[in-house]
């Protein structure tokens, strides 16, 4: 399941999809590490890599919908994960910029100003970067507190005031994509400025890192009706939307950062002798490497299964947005847990400047905080549960969806109201499917977890306590989880050892957020009984332990190395 660059050819993949990828790797081992690392510790501007990407077409390709591009062109969610993996997997700044212009395209391609379209299309040809210019200083991602304003002057012409804060690309963007308001109607409305021109003003560089991630201000910032792109609800919507199709990328950065830091560390621990043996041989470091090793697997097993949730999404399917989500909440926080369980086997290893680890140790953190916080997505998770849990309804079985298409209902996803009434199909169809040890074990916190939300649900305080709900949230998180594990672990064919040495660490992990539900200051005695009842301990099995190590695990040691 994990990416090796030097072994990868991407055959399922059609032919210039496949170039990209296979071009992309060779572009960052010919730079090497060493050139890489230097980058990354002066904060060196990627132009190296932007003109790779426009030399070979490469942004124009994977995120031009079909109907603004040739032959090749298409918004194939399938083909742009395993972009962002490779992205990942050699440094965040390049998935950033990848990432943020894809958020900036979003609410080009949701409008109906077709000859922005257009020109945005023009302007991928020719290598451009997009920004998406949504947060401020003082609000953040709170829509409804925006303070950019769009003044209109009659004929078609305004002008804009206000500033943004924390917008990737914006200081080389084609394009800012911006959202404000009407100043007289209070409407909203998202409309594009360009760097470049005058009353744009670059304020600076809100990180020290590669990413120039601005603060920009408008001051009197001349727009024309040519360059607006929504007003109102569909400004709205569109700004929600484009964060469902932005922020399921963020997971894959966490997937390709985890998978090399996990090569470095198999092969630093195998080589690394104390005692007279290889840091390997010890069992509680061999632990290590199985908990890293199986929740990096789930991590992409679940992220490639929700894509295809996205890709057959439908105004009558939205499950997606509850794995959309997941994927920026679950797999980023469990991306951070992979890169702790390393750290603790190469330790102080893990500082040393020449490391791909140092890099990746500082990068995962930010993953989670990224297009909203853990917080902000769970808030949005827990509208699901009563539906997911009591009310599900029936959809036909959604395949693996590889086929190479374009993601037409990504840019029509159409109003984001109703969350409350989505249903999703019976998490039992999965889960029924598996007759394994832990899996087993699982299905029955998931049956303790459901006594729990009938007989001593939530009151009406703990609804608005938060800090309860995020926790029973993460309860509830590992559910779907589990259950997307299980359907594409039939599609890809996973062992069924390693299958069940996966629901090891899901059972491990039920049990710690119903120990912490258990100690809020709000739960009822009944809840703190139910709460324990949910608390069990994973069955271990030392001949499918030392198999998974021996095949799946020990064998990743000098399998990748970064060329120098």
């Amino acid at each position: 399941m994990l990416l090796n660059p030097k072994a990868q050819k991407y055959e399922h993949l059609d032919e210039k999809s496949r170039e990209i990828m296979l071009r992309t790797i060779e572009f960052f081992e010919t730079k090497g590490k060493r050139k890489l690392k230097a980058d990354d510790h002066e904060r060196t501007w990627y132009a190296d890599f932007l003109d790779f990407v426009k030399e070979q077409g490469i942004f124009s390709t994977l995120l031009t919908p079909s109907a603004h591009g040739n032959g090749d062109t298409r918004w194939d969610t399938f083909r742009n994960c395993a972009f962002n993996e490779i992205l990942g997997f050699y440094g965040l700044c390049y998935w950033y910029t990848w990432q943020v212009s894809i958020l900036g395209l979003g609410p080009i391609w949701m409008g109906k100003n077709e000859a922005k379209k257009q020109e945005t299309a023009e302007m991928l040809k020719d290598g451009g970067i997009f920004a998406f210019g949504l947060s401020e200083k003082a609000h953040g991602a709170d829509l409804y507190s925006t303070e950019m304003m769009l003044t209109p002057l009659g004929d078609g012409k305004y002008v804009a005031d206000g500033g943004k804060y924390y917008i990737g690309n914006a200081n080389k963007a084609a394009l800012v994509s911006t959202f404000g308001k009407n100043s007289e109607t209070g409407e909203y409305v998202f409309f594009t400025a360009r760097p470049e021109r005058e009353n744009y003003e670059l304020v600076k560089n809100v990180t020290n890192s590669q990413n120039y991630v601005a603060e920009y201000a408008l001051h009197g910032y001349p727009v024309t009706d040519a360059d607006i792109l929504t007003t109102g609800q569909e400004a709205w919507d569109s700004a929600l939307n484009t964060i469902n199709v932005g922020k399921f990328n963020l997971g894959w950065a966490s997937i390709g950062m985890s998978t090399h830091a996990f090569y470095e560390a198999i092969t630093h621990a195998s080589h690394r002798i104390l005692y007279n043996h290889p840091v390997s041989d010890f069992p509680h470091v061999r632990q290590l490497f199985m908990d890293a090793y199986t929740r990096l697997t789930a991590m992409k097993l679940f992220a490639l299964r929700a894509a295809d949730y996205m890709r057959s999404a439908s105004a009558e399917d939205r499950r997606y947005l509850l794995y959309n989500p997941m994927v920026k909440m679950k797999v980023t926080t469990q991306g951070e847990e992979v890169i702790n369980l390393l750290w603790d086997v190469i330790a102080a290893k893990g500082f040393e400047e020449d490391t791909y680890f140092e890099m990746a140790a500082r990068d995962i953190r930010a993953l989670p905080k990224l297009e909203g916080t853990v917080h902000v997505n769970m808030a949005l998770i827990v509208k699901f549960m009563a539906n997911y849990f009591f009310n599900p309804g029936k959809f036909p079985e959604i395949p693996k969806r590889d086929d190479p298409v374009n993601d037409d209902f990504l840019f029509g996803q159409g109003p984001t109201k109703g969350l409350g009434n989505i249903q999703f199909h019976d998490f039992n169809l999965a889960y029924g499917k598996v007759d394994l040890p832990n899996v087993n074990l699982f299905k029955t916190q998931i049956r303790d977890l459901q006594e729990f939300l009938m007989k001593a649900r939530p009151d009406k305080a703990q609804t608005r306590d938060i800090d309860f709900l995020l926790t029973l949230g993460e309860l509830f998180t590992l559910v779907p989880y589990g259950q997307l594990l299980i359907e594409n672990a039939e599609i890809y064919g996973v062992a069924d050892d390693l299958l069940d040495q996966m629901f090891d660490f899901m059972v491990r992990d039920f049990s710690k957020y119903a120990l912490q539900l258990h100690s809020k200051p709000s739960t009822t005695e009944q809840q703190m009984a139910l709460c324990l009842k949910m608390i069990r301990k994973p069955l271990t099995d030392e001949a499918r332990f030392q198999r998974i190590w021996e095949r799946d695990i020990h064998t990743l040691r000098d399998a990748y190395e970064m060329n120098p």
